[in-house]
């Protein structure tokens, strides 16, 4: 049976296919690569011809190995690119390993030539890394938030779904890819067409810049006791300089007894405990995802001394923060 479509009217009045780079890092996320891909070759196909070239490129130019194992063939190498691509890396785990000095040395060569270069998932940290994030707007997958912000102070970090700033685009990860690219299609050739793309990928709530990437703590868990949510976000707002629960109940007008049987009643554990392990959660973030020393990690987090920080850590870890470190150091060299 023939394929029934309905073609899309879009006016290109003489213009070139806009053509995307896609820049593959080792260890890439497949899912940011495939929603993004997928996207501009469903608006060809909506649209009835080629509006969106791509090449995929990476180091070495022969293949690269995303999170789940697949290989894939490459088109080249990191080469001399057009003033009018658009540069699009994709990131995934170890991205601080994925993160040369070939890399980085490349992005900063192509961006004094002026394209848009953009950043899906963890490559966020690549073009941080590279300084094209300095002054910037961006994000970045949520279980990379804690290391970032403490490496890069240059760089406004959101929760946003993806951020567009200038000639500078970061994503979530996963689907935002697929919001970020129905928003550069409905900019470059209306809402009608990535209307159509979005039906297509049975996309039925396509999400902007002002959407955040994960919901917020008391959301999350189910919790709707007002107090209670003013209480979990100055928690999370004051990680290290943790505020004692006397002033976190005082400043939301109860007594501390009522805020302790609130925090069981939604949380099952108390005010501090639950206060401990934000703490503990941003710790080993840092120690996983950055080089900060354990005494530092510990001060940011708002242990005033290492041995209780390691105290507490082994407590809800069941190891020490210099073996997690250890662990972390290892599996990075492989």
């Amino acid at each position: 049976m023939k394929e029934q479509r309905q073609v899309v009217k879009v006016d290109t009045s003489g213009k070139k296919p806009q053509r995307f780079v896609f820049v593959l890092l080792d260890q890439f996320t497949m899912l940011c690569f495939a929603c993004a891909v997928e996207s501009l070759r469903i608006a060809n196909r909506m649209a009835g011809q080629t509006l969106y070239e791509w090449l995929v490129v990476g180091e070495g130019g022969v293949s690269a190995t995303c999170s789940n194992g697949t290989v894939f063939k490459l088109d080249g190498d990191l080469g001399e690119l057009r003033r009018e691509d658009m540069v699009l890396v994709c990131g995934g785990i170890d991205v601080q390993k994925a993160t040369t000095r070939k890399m980085v040395s490349w992005l900063r060569r192509e961006a004094r030539r002026g394209p848009v270069i953009g950043g899906l998932c963890t490559a966020g940290y690549t073009l941080a890394k590279a300084g094209l994030l300095d002054g910037k707007r961006a994000t970045i997958h949520w279980e990379n938030q804690d290391s970032f912000v403490e490496e890069f102070e240059e760089v406004t970090l959101t929760k946003s779904v993806f951020v567009v700033d200038g000639n500078r685009i970061t994503t979530a990860g996963g689907t935002a890819s697929i919001d970020l690219m129905l928003k550069l299609i409905a900019n470059q050739h209306g809402e009608e067409l990535a209307n159509a793309v979005a039906d297509q990928l049975i996309y039925s709530s396509i999400r902007t810049d002002q959407d955040t990437q994960r919901l917020s703590t008391p959301t999350r868990i189910g919790v709707r006791h007002p107090k209670l949510s003013q209480v979990i976000q100055m928690m999370e707002r004051n990680i290290e300089e943790p505020i004692s629960p006397a002033a976190l109940a005082k400043d939301v007008g109860m007594s501390t007894r009522q805020l302790e049987r609130l925090f069981r009643r939604y949380l099952t554990r108390s005010p501090k405990r639950y206060y401990m392990e934000l703490r503990l959660q941003k710790a080993r973030n840092l120690l996983m995802q950055t080089d900060m020393s354990v005494i530092n990690v510990a001060l940011a987090c708002g242990f005033a001394s290492p041995s209780h920080f390691s105290k507490c850590y082994r407590a809800h870890y069941n190891t020490t923060p210099y073996r997690e470190r250890g662990a972390q150091s290892t599996r990075l060299s492989v």
